[in-house]
């Protein structure tokens, strides 16, 4: 056989032809064998940080070896079979990330659960997925399990990570995660070699994930990936999404989803660099600010909320403090009109920038914690260009790329030298994008996943009849092949006038607007368009305070008639930027904060469309 041509890219060596079979990550073809050869390469070098009582503590490569192998050689133990499947449910932990390269290391199939789950749908994905095993990470994850242990027959053990609060815990199926490790150093102990064995077994066609899909229409279905998946958006990334040894992360969004589980753990894997885990969701804008992160990843949602941030803080500055940030953005921005574009900056206006990045805009990025960041990136869902802008303006260059869990989480994105605002970027090397007659966006390449778990049904409906993955998403592709999202299929909206309508880029406007946290518009088989709208609440409580509007709670805030108006303003302000039969004439304010606990939202943030509109129906019936 003729040798795989490679090339090196950061000091790891790559295919030299992206997509191109046999796919080998420094001449590793599955996800274990990668793992296995950075341990034994790094062994003392850091490869995760993680908080304990409030101090930053660091663990190795040697650690994530043994811990992954423990826990691996245990479940084999306790009966794991090649092929099966064992569930993770807890929020990002280094544990995590032993489970997940010990549940892969011994052939098993690694599923995440969100923390954000019911005990109802966590019984689905048990019985679904078919586990043999489920990690929890606390007691308040184990109670989910307590409820529904007579709904999952088929689970052989729960494994506990934190014993806090249950040290009088006596449950046949439940063992912690030392016992776990306890029993697979007995397991190795009387059988050498075998986790290395068990790794060598491991076939780039093997399944190695399983990726339940958010569900925003019907339940949850399991994506299957495999280690060849993996290491095509791997080899892809790091050309597009370069990540250096040096580089320290972030990990805070769900390694549930594939966005994260590539960021924090396969992209590091392969370059050799530190994760930093978040405390939680609710810190992670302080733990930002102490790591300082190389490179970061965040949903819109995030994005939104730092820039909203910064907005009330800069009002609350003095006069003087006001109008140096005002200058300063305008600097900013003058400059990201070239620098967005990869076009040489006037020297006017690098000098301007220079002066006002000096004197306020290096101080604001140090105290984000983004003084070090190489690129920030965003998706999972639409980004206002606007935003955009406004993160280069502060020196922060921010890149919208676009995947979804079917396509391994990566098939476009913009890159620091080839970006284009507006849009997603090109297709990603060795993967190639396709609009189809009706405007759906499909992908074919190595990092197409395998299909539904167990449902060769929704897995035929998902591919066209010559291989291509059918996205579900509308776009358009330029002359120079940049992609552009409109909407998803069965978002578009048909009025009863019949004009099709994305709903997508209004949503994306009015978001921009820092009193609105989220949209949805509405007017299917309508006379015309209406909008469900979240304010945002850090914002428009700071502007009742300051204008002395009365309120109470969060319902109180929404009913109040300043508030509608000033919604009002904003409404009108993107109306202008579309034809009128695009414009919003009425909207409603939902007077509920939502969280990822709530049925409206996905754990990443999404709105669920059709459960918005039924859940508020009377709002939307009177504006009709």
């Amino acid at each position: 056989m003729q040798a795989q041509p490679t090339i090196e890219l950061y000091g790891v060596t790559y295919n030299a032809v992206p997509g191109q079979r046999p796919l080998t990550v420094d001449g590793c073809d599955t996800i274990s064998k990668l793992f296995a050869s950075r341990c034994a390469d790094l062994r003392d070098r850091t490869a995760h940080r993680e908080k304990d009582f409030g101090i930053w503590k660091s663990y190795s490569w040697h650690s994530y070896w043994d811990h992954a192998k423990w826990i691996g050689l245990g479940l084999m133990a306790l009966g794991l079979k090649r092929g099966e499947v064992v569930s993770i449910l807890s929020e990002d932990n280094k544990e995590w990330l032993y489970a997940d390269m010990g549940i892969q290391s011994v052939g098993g199939i690694a599923s995440g659960v969100y923390t954000t789950d019911s005990a109802h749908q966590l019984a689905y994905l048990i019985n679904d997925s078919d586990s043999r095993f489920l990690f929890v990470e606390n007691d308040e994850q184990l109670d989910k399990y307590l409820e529904i242990q007579d709904q999952v027959p088929g689970l052989a053990r729960v494994i506990i990570m934190d014993r806090d609060g249950l040290h009088d815990l006596r449950h046949d199926k439940c063992v912690f995660i030392d016992e776990l490790y306890d029993t697979g150093r007995a397991y190795e102990a009387e059988n050498r070699g075998v986790f290395e064995a068990e790794i060598e077994k491991s076939q780039p066609g093997d399944t190695a994930l399983l990726i339940y899909t958010s569900g925003t229409t019907g339940m949850p279905k399991g994506a299957m990936i495999s280690n060849e998946n993996v290491l095509a958006t791997i080899e892809s990334g790091a050309r597009g999404l370069a990540v250096h040894t040096d580089d320290e992360q972030l990990c805070f969004l769900p390694l549930c989803h594939i966005l994260e589980r590539n960021v924090s753990v396969y992209f590091p894997l392969a370059a050799k660099s530190t994760v930093n885990f978040a405390e939680s969701p609710e810190t992670v804008f302080d733990n930002i600010q102490e790591v300082s992160p190389s490179t970061f990843f965040a949903v819109p949602r995030v994005w939104e909320k730092v820039y909203s941030r910064v907005l009330v803080m800069a009002q609350e500055a003095t006069l003087i403090g006001r109008w140096a940030f005002s200058r300063a953005i305008k600097a900013g921005e003058a400059r990201a009109d070239y620098v967005m574009q990869n076009s040489p900056v006037p020297g006017g206006v690098a000098a301007r920038y220079a002066v006002w990045d000096f004197l306020v805009l290096r101080n604001l990025r140090r105290m984000l914690g983004m003084d070090k960041m190489r690129r920030g990136g965003t998706g999972a869902a639409p980004i206002s260009p606007e935003l955009l802008k406004w993160y280069w303006s502060i020196g922060v260059p921010l890149v919208e790329g676009y995947g979804m869990t079917e396509n391994t989480g990566l098939s476009a994105i913009n890159t620091l030298d080839v970006n284009r605002p507006g849009t997603v970027g090109k297709a990603i090397e060795g993967i190639e994008i396709r609009i189809a007659e009706d405007g759906e966006i499909q992908t074919f390449g190595a990092n197409n996943f395998q299909g539904y778990w167990r449902n060769n049904e929704k897995t035929a409906e998902t591919f066209t009849d010559d291989g291509w993955l059918r996205t579900g998403d509308v776009g358009r592709l330029d002359a120079d092949g940049f992609l552009t999202i409109t909407g998803r299929i069965k978002d578009i909206i048909i009025t009863a006038g019949g004009k099709n309508i994305t709903p997508a880029e209004i949503e994306s406007r009015l978001k921009f607007s820092h009193y609105i946290s989220d949209a949805v518009v509405i007017g299917d088989q309508r006379k015309y368009l209406t909008c469900l709208i979240m304010i945002d609440q850090e914002n428009v409580e700071k502007f009742a305070q300051d204008n002395k509007i009365p309120f109470s709670d969060f319902a109180s805030l929404c009913a109040a008639q300043p508030v509608v108006d000033l919604i009002r303003a904003e409404v009108d302000a993107v109306n202008k930027e579309f034809a009128r039969v695009e414009q919003i004439k009425d909207f409603r304010l939902i007077n509920v904060l939502l969280t990822a606990e709530d049925d409206e939202l996905t754990a990443t943030m999404k709105l669920k469309r059709g459960l918005v509109e039924k859940k508020h129906k009377a709002l939307i019936d009177d504006m009709y």
